[in-house]
């Protein structure tokens, strides 16, 4: 839910995504990205040249519930995960 929140501002590269979500691990976050790819909620565009650019954005379908999930955006924002449990 964190990368569908953070691609709700703008499109990201990895590295990006990355860094805004620290409580995510690469391997996690790649496969929140492939799955949110394969609902059809983010798209992948890859750019050719060395290094490879890759940008992930938002879908129409994922603008569309990411402005209904706006408010557990802001939740989480407000009350970030305790690691006291």
């Amino acid at each position: 839910m964190d990368s569908l929140c953070e691609l709700g501002t703008a499109s990201r590269r990895f590295g990006r995504l990355r860094q805004s979500i620290p409580a995510i691990s690469e391997k996690m976050l790649t496969q929140q990205l492939r799955e949110l790819e394969a609902d059809g909620l983010v798209n992948r565009e890859v750019y050719p040249g060395s290094p490879t650019k890759v940008v992930y954005s938002l879908t129409e379908s994922g603008a569309a519930l990411n402005a209904g999930a706006e408010a557990l955006c802001r939740w989480g924002e407000q009350f970030p995960s305790r690691t006291d449990a």
